[in-house]
C-alpha cells in the first residue's frame, strides 16, 4: 500500500495537468483598436476568411473615405472599395495589403460595400453591395452581386442577385446542414428588414421573402453551441437571435456592444460584425465610430465623427445567451480550418 500511494503521489500531479484546460497560445491580446484602415481611415463591415493560398487569415472590409475632405453629403461613404488587411499570427496583429481587384465597374463612381465570403470546392465566392454611383444622399438603388476568384485577389462578375427589391445590402451567407446555401440580407425598403433566398449550388438563388421583421442590418449567422445564432446590427449595439432550424428566430432581450467599452477608439457602439469560431471559441470582430461616442462626440461631419476602425472581443455562452465584455484583453487564436 506504501508503494501504491508513492506512485500514486508521482503521477497526480501529471494527471491534474492533463485536465486542465489548454493555455490560449496567443502571446499577448489583440490591440485596440485592431485595424485601422491607413489610406482613408474608414474601415468598417468586416469578414474574415483563411486565405489557403497564402495560409493566413484575410480581413476584407468596406473603406469608407472618411478623411476625404472634399466629399460632401454623404459621398464620403460612397464611391468606396474593399480593403484587404492580412494576418499571419492567427488574428492578433493585421497589416493592410491593397483593395480587392473587383471586375464590376459598370457605372461612374461605383460603390463597393459590405462584403461577404465563403469558399466552396476551392473557389471563393464573394456576396458584395454595389452601388451605381456615388451619391450626396441615401435614395439610390443598390443590388447584390455576385463574384467568384481563386485567390481572393481577382474577382470576376458572376452575376446580380435576383432580390425581391433594387434596395438591399449587407448580405451573409451560410451553409445549410443539407449542403445547400441561405443568404440573408438588409431588404431597405421593407423599413430595413431581414430577408432570405435560398440556393442548391451558390448559382440559382428564390427569394423567400421576410426571415426577421425587426429594423435592423449586417446580418451574421454562425452555429455555436449547438444552435444557430444571428446578430444584427440595430445602430444602438447588436440585437442576437438563436435558432434550431434557421427559420424560426427567438430574440434576446440584451442587445451585445451597446454599452461603451474604455480601450482606445471603443468607447461608441459596436457596429456591422462578423463572427468566426475557431477551436471552440467564437470571436467577434466589429466597428466604431470613435468620435461619436455618447460622452464626447465630435462635431458633426468633422473627420474625427466619420473615422472608423475595426476591434474585436471574445463571446460568451451563459445560461443561454451571449455576452460579450469589450474590455476583456482578447487573446485571438483563430487556427487553420479543417477541409
Amino acid at each position: 500500500m506504501r508503494l501504491l500511494g508513492i506512485v500514486l503521489a508521482m503521477v497526480a500531479p501529471s494527471i491534474v495537468a492533463a485536465q486542465k484546460p489548454a493555455a490560449k497560445s496567443a502571446a499577448k491580446p489583440a490591440p485596440k483598436p485592431l485595424f485601422s484602415d491607413p489610406i482613408y481611415d474608414g474601415a468598417a463591415d468586416p469578414v474574415i476568411i483563411w486565405n489557403k493560398q497564402r495560409q493566413k487569415w484575410w480581413m476584407f472590409y468596406t473603406n469608407r473615405r472618411a478623411t476625404d475632405t472634399t466629399a460632401h453629403g454623404v459621398t464620403w461613404v460612397h464611391g468606396t472599395r474593399i480593403g484587404i488587411a492580412e494576418s499571419g499570427d492567427g488574428g492578433t496583429t493585421w497589416t493592410y495589403r491593397d483593395t480587392a481587384n473587383i471586375n464590376y465597374r459598370s457605372d461612374r463612381g461605383y460603390t463597393h460595400w459590405a462584403p461577404d465570403i465563403v469558399e466552396d470546392k476551392g473557389l471563393y465566392h464573394m456576396f458584395l453591395t454595389y452601388v451605381p454611383g456615388t451619391f450626396t444622399d441615401w435614395n439610390h438603388p443598390r443590388v447584390i452581386i455576385q463574384l467568384t476568384s481563386p485567390d481572393l485577389q481577382n474577382w470576376q462578375y458572376v452575376q446580380t442577385l435576383p432580390l425581391i427589391t433594387d434596395k438591399v445590402i449587407d448580405a451573409s451567407v451560410f451553409r445549410l446542414p443539407d449542403g445547400t446555401w441561405r443568404l440573408w440580407y438588409n431588404n431597405e425598403r421593407d423599413h430595413k428588414s431581414i430577408y432570405y433566398a435560398d440556393s442548391p449550388d451558390l448559382r440559382h438563388w428564390t427569394d423567400h421573402g421576410q426571415a426577421l421583421n425587426e429594423r435592423g442590418e449586417g446580418p451574421k449567422v454562425f452555429r455555436w453551441h449547438e444552435q444557430y445564432w444571428m446578430i444584427i446590427d440595430q445602430w444602438k449595439g447588436m440585437a442576437v437571435y438563436h435558432s434550431d432550424d434557421l427559420l424560426h428566430w427567438q430574440p434576446q432581450p440584451e442587445r451585445i456592444l451597446e454599452q461603451p467599452g474604455q480601450g482606445r477608439d471603443d468607447q461608441a457602439i459596436g457596429g456591422h460584425c462578423d463572427v468566426v469560431v475557431s477551436a471552440g471559441h467564437a470571436y467577434v470582430f466589429y466597428f466604431t465610430h470613435p468620435g461619436r461616442s455618447k460622452a464626447n462626440p465630435a462635431p458633426a461631419n468633422s473627420i474625427a465623427a466619420k473615422r472608423s476602425v475595426i476591434q474585436v472581443a471574445e463571446l460568451e455562452f451563459s445560461n443561454g445567451k451571449l455576452k460579450c465584455d469589450r474590455d476583456k484583453p482578447t487573446y485571438v487564436q483563430l487556427l487553420k480550418p479543417r477541409k
